[in-house]
C-alpha cells in the first residue's frame, strides 16, 4: 500500500534531492518506500530500527525534543496518523521542532485523520487521545509559523481494516479520481511550507 501512495502521490510533494525526516515513523513503511538523497525517522520505539531499509537512519527519541536534529538541515518533515495519539501540547511542540528543524520554505506534509468526517470510527483505537479536524491543525500551523500550500480535507479513506478485499490496484484508481476523495475520504492531507 505503502508504495503505490509514495510513487503515485507523495513523491511528486519530495524532491529525490531531499533530506526527509518522517515523525513517529513506526515501522518505516513510508521512509522504505520514498526516493529521497537522506531518509531520517524518529520513533519513541526502539524497534523502528528493524523495519528500516540500510538507506533509513533511525532516531530513538521524542517528536517534541528532536535536539540530535541541526537546526534548518530537512528540507520535508512527513507526519501520518500520529497527532491524535498525543496531547495538544505535544502536538505544538512537536510543530515547533518541525520549524526549527526545516530549511526556510522546508516543506511540512500531513496524513491526519479528519474527525469531521470519521467522528463515528475516530475513537475505535485506543491510543487515540487528541480530536483534531483540518481546520484546527491549519490554525496551529499557521500559529506556529507555517503557510498552507494546499489542504485536502477529505483525501484517504480512515482505516484500511476493512470487510472488503485489500486489491492494491484498486489504491491507483482511488488515487487518480479526486471525486471518490470527496465520497470516501476521512483522512485530510495538509501541505504546508515553513515562513
Amino acid at each position: 500500500m505503502w508504495k503505490i501512495l509514495c510513487n503515485n502521490f507523495f513523491q511528486k510533494y519530495i524532491p529525490k534531492t531531499s533530506i526527509v525526516l518522517d515523525i513517529a515513523c513506526g515501522y518505516c513503511e513510508f521512509l522504505n518506500n520514498i526516493n529521497a538523497k537522506k531518509k531520517i525517522g524518529i520513533d519513541l520505539n526502539p524497534d523502528s530500527k528493524l523495519y528500516a531499509n540500510s538507506d533509513v537512519e533511525i532516531i530513538n527519541g521524542e517528536t517534541n525534543n528532536m535536539q540530535s536534529i541541526t537546526e534548518e538541515n530537512i528540507d520535508v518533515v512527513f507526519v501520518s496518523n500520529f497527532f491524535e495519539h498525543i496531547t495538544k501540547e505535544k502536538i505544538i511542540e512537536t510543530i515547533k521542532e518541525i520549524r526549527r528543524v526545516l530549511k526556510k520554505n522546508g516543506r511540512l506534509l500531513i496524513l491526519q485523520p479528519n474527525i469531521r468526517y470519521c467522528y463515528k470510527d475516530y475513537w475505535m483505537f485506543f491510543d487515540h487521545i487528541t480530536p483534531i479536524d483540518d481546520r484546527a491543525l491549519i490554525e496551529v500551523l499557521e500559529i506556529n509559523g507555517f503557510k498552507i500550500i494546499e489542504c485536502k480535507s477529505k483525501f484517504l479513506p480512515f482505516t484500511t481494516k476493512s470487510r472488503y478485499p485489500k486489491l492494491f490496484f484498486l489504491l491507483k484508481v482511488y488515487l487518480s479520481i479526486t471525486i471518490l476523495h470527496k465520497i470516501f475520504g476521512q483522512q485530510s492531507f495538509i501541505y504546508a511550507e515553513k515562513i
